[in-house]
């Protein structure tokens, strides 16, 4: 996910897209058609997108979150003041409301 939809000044909510559940077909559909050469690398394919596809929107935006803070190099601890700053550096639309909640919830789902 390299944004997230929505985001604004004005508009605070965050909507999370989610398709794993479309790759996955797809990659099982490839592990039926597949050759035994193919099928162990298919197989963990496939087990990653269902351990994927099984975390909580709120594991999603945390994950956005660190990801946001790495692209801006923060390396700090993510329940301070400075990765809010960072944050929204990162996001300039990002509100400082979004932020902060985004912020909290990225803090309480460590990876």
């Amino acid at each position: 996910m390299t944004g997230i939809a929505g985001l604004s000044k004005k508009n605070n909510f965050v909507l999370a897209i989610r398709d794993a559940d479309v790759v996955a077909a797809a990659l099982r559909q490839a592990l039926a058609e597949a050759s035994p050469q193919e099928r162990p690398g298919l197989e963990r394919a496939v087990g990653l997108v269902e351990s994927t596809a099984a975390a909580t929107e709120t594991q999603l935006r945390a994950r956005w979150v660190r990801s946001r803070l790495a692209a801006v190099g923060f390396t700090g601890d993510i329940a301070s003041v400075a990765a809010v700053k960072s944050l929204r550096r990162a996001e300039p639309k990002l509100s400082l409301v979004a932020a902060v909640q985004l912020q909290k919830e990225a803090a309480a789902h460590p990876e």
